[in-house]
């Protein structure tokens, strides 16, 4: 599953990972619980984004993409349950297995990165705005290295689509080949290997959440892409935060403090997110990457066995563990959205009110028509006693 090792498979292949009762009950409870409250929570937000706001800004488009890259990986969340569940009793050829590496391995990590990448897009795009609407009596030294018309290209729709369409692009061609390679070169030809020594590769094994070298390469690349998007937003909070503070000292532009506290806000959402949610991921995916490096091998002619587990089991399952932290924050969107976004939060409290009234209305239409059923039948009854005594 995680692409996380600078070790050669074949010493991956000599060794068993041993599921703890985290990997085996927790983790399938909690991505079971994440499917439940991503799926509904995501249709809402892009249903609000697609349906709801009459006026798109770019950072509607950038967060409509978000949520459909949530929505995806929502549907995914079911097979990693499993995976966790039942993956040290699947072949590495069944379809259940097949399934993880070939389909939900790509979604998993092209989800992670284009979150990162469209955060940082709409950091960057409300920077934009902040830059286009105030004017400070000295710009910042960054601001002005930069192309002229890059502020006023961040502020534009049609620029916020082809960034997205971009970002899509590059996060599909750079991610997909290489787990391509990972699920059809690392893993089968340890599989292969395996089965020449008379051993049976189970899916839930050291190449599966290892990898190889050409995965590892890749995992370097995409650890410091994080920290070159990490250090953009932590930049660009820093310069609001000096924009702020000189607007402050300039009497003509006190009417666009409410602005600058706003963008402010939103770069503070975006820069907890990710230290939150991805931070810590992408600070011990290094250390697992150090630590799995040619790990001590065993005898060749020995197949793995739940007595030989790996020398970094525990640092693989913390691993897995970090990543569901990684995953859960960004199904966490609707909040997110709400900060983000007032035109999101005001749209989504309208629906969740509406449907309220609904509900109210319908019981209060119910409960009128059963207290009019129940005179009905009360005054029924009393005719009838009325005719009884009549008849005597």
């Amino acid at each position: 599953m995680e692409d996380t090792s600078l070790g050669h498979s074949v010493n991956n292949a000599s060794f068993s990972l041993c599921p703890s009762a985290a990997t085996l009950y927790f983790l399938p409870s909690f991505y079971t619980l994440l499917f439940l409250t991503a799926l509904p929570g995501n249709f809402l937000s892009l249903w609000v984004f697609l349906r709801c706001i009459p006026s798109i800004s770019p950072t509607h488009i950038y967060l409509s993409h978000l949520s459909i890259s949530n929505l995806v990986m929502a549907v995914t969340v079911p097979f990693l349950a499993a995976y966790y569940a039942w993956g040290s009793y699947w072949d590495l050829k069944q379809i259940p297995c097949q399934i993880v590496l070939h389909g939900i391995t790509p979604v998993l990590h092209i989800n992670i990165y284009i979150s990162l990448l469209i955060l940082t897009g709409v950091a960057l795009s409300r920077f934009a705005i902040l830059i286009r609407n105030t004017h400070a009596s000295r710009p910042s030294a960054c601001i002005r290295l930069l192309p002229s018309g890059l502020f006023s290209s961040l502020t534009q729709i049609s620029f916020a689509h082809s960034m997205c369409a971009l970002l899509w692009v590059v996060a599909v061609g750079g991610i997909v080949p290489v787990t391509v390679y990972y699920s059809v070169n690392e893993a089968m030809e340890s599989a292969a290997e395996a089965k020449k020594g008379g051993c049976k590769k189970v899916c839930y094994s050291p190449v599966v959440e290892l990898g190889g070298s050409v995965s590892s390469s890749s995992s370097i690349t995409l650890i410091v892409l994080f920290f070159a998007l990490y250090l953009v937003v932590l930049l660009s909070y820093v310069t609001v935060l000096k924009h702020l503070r000189r607007s402050r000292r300039n009497a003509n532009i006190t009417s666009s403090q409410s602005l600058l506290a706003r963008v402010s806000r939103n770069i503070v959402v975006i820069q907890v997110v990710l230290s939150i949610c991805m931070l810590p991921y992408h600070i011990f995916k290094p250390i697992v990457l150090t630590l799995a490096y040619d790990p001590p091998t065993p005898q060749p002619s020995s197949c793995p066995s739940k007595h030989s587990c790996h020398p970094i089991n525990t640092f693989i399952e913390v691993a897995m563990l970090r990543l569901f932290i990684s995953l859960s924050g960004f199904r966490a969107d609707c909040m997110t959205f709400s900060s983000l976004s007032r035109t999101f939060r005001q749209q989504t409290l309208r629906i969740l009110g509406s449907r309220r009234k609904d509900s109210n209305k319908k019981q209060m239409v119910w409960s009128t028509t059963e207290g009019a059923n129940q005179k009905t039948e009360n005054m029924g009854e009393g005719n009838m006693i009325l005719s009884s005594e009549v008849l005597r």
